[in-house]
């Protein structure tokens, strides 16, 4: 591992940068389909997690199910990782594509937060003020008329969307971190291929349930709707390899920081692409949230870094 980081020193970060850049196309051709509910491209994205985790699963004999006592944290790590899922493909589909991707970077934050809760880890002032700064952001990307008065300029469609939208938002963070505090939680005690199993079975399960309910399911009618399911789910899936990849060779305080490249790339595509400007609402909150996040992944790299030396010593 040391020979192959003195060969590629950046290649860790390189993964990072290739693997939102995948993810920001993959968001860019959700916003692209016109006929299929979030729900929908929802379960066609963990058919294709179950497609791929499936032959890991049986190389490595994990079984299907996981150590007894696991079980029910890897059921609700699939139940709400796949709800996160679901709810920032709506989100991306009824605002625009910078403010919903600006959103989910509050999610190291209320990581901390929720681990201090649950976990009993450390949650400092500084982890406060960043929390603070979270919250300023999401509130300036949704800009309530009570503080913004009625007319709120820059947003997609009715503000009842752009509304729905940012609470499909917060919670799909607020989920994504829960997840993240069970994974904490199970350690390295489960495989990781155990988990995408759970998420992914589980959000196809409740997929399908959604879109029978609310008798959504159908097959798009356009060819190039097709197309970009496929896209999506191949974009998504690439995606998450390279971000593994990245966190086996690099530490997770740069690949943190690194992937608010995500941010930059929402930007970039919504205007190339979506022919929308983003307004200086917009900017500033996703100033406030990015700062907010790699202040977060700079404290949590600085004490890992402490700890690792007071080991050795």
């Amino acid at each position: 591992g040391t020979k192959k980081k003195a060969a590629c020193p950046g290649l860790g970060l390189f993964y990072t940068i290739l693997s939102a850049f995948l993810f920001s196309v993959a968001s860019l051709f959700l916003k692209k389909i016109e006929d299929v509910h979030s729900v929908e491209v929802s379960a066609f994205r963990c058919v294709f997690q179950m497609a791929f985790v499936l032959p890991g699963l049986i190389y490595y004999k994990t079984g299907f199910l996981g150590p007894k006592g696991k079980r029910i944290f890897l059921f609700f790590r699939g139940f709400l990782g796949s709800t996160a899922m679901v709810l920032l493909y709506y989100a991306y589909q009824v605002m625009p594509l910078a403010d919903a991707t600006v959103i989910t970077f509050t999610s190291p934050v209320f990581t901390s937060l929720l681990a201090w809760i649950f976990l009993k880890e450390k949650y400092s002032l500084w982890d406060l003020l960043f929390t603070l700064f979270a919250i300023t952001g999401v509130i300036l990307i949704a800009r309530p008329p009570f503080l913004f008065g009625s007319h709120v300029t820059g947003i997609e469609g009715s503000y009842t969307n752009h509304l729905k939208g940012t609470i499909a938002a917060i919670t799909s963070t607020l989920s994504a971190a829960s997840t993240i505090v069970i994974l904490r939680k199970v350690g390295k005690s489960v495989h990781y291929f155990l988990s995408i199993w759970y998420y992914a079975v589980i959000g196809l399960i409740g997929c399908v349930i959604a879109l029978f309910v609310l008798n959504e399911w159908r097959l798009p009618h356009c060819g190039r709707d097709r197309v970009f399911l496929i896209l999506i789910g191949l974009l998504g899936l690439g995606g998450q390899i390279f971000l593994t990849k990245a966190l086996q060779i690099e530490k997770a305080g740069p690949v943190s920081i690194m992937k608010t490249m995500d941010v930059v790339f929402a930007f970039v595509l919504q205007v190339l692409f979506l022919n929308h400007l983003p307004t200086w609402w917009t900017v500033g909150g996703a100033l406030c949230v990015v700062a907010s996040s790699c202040g977060t992944a700079i404290r949590k790299w600085r004490h890992s870094v402490k700890k690792a030396k007071q080991r050795e010593i």
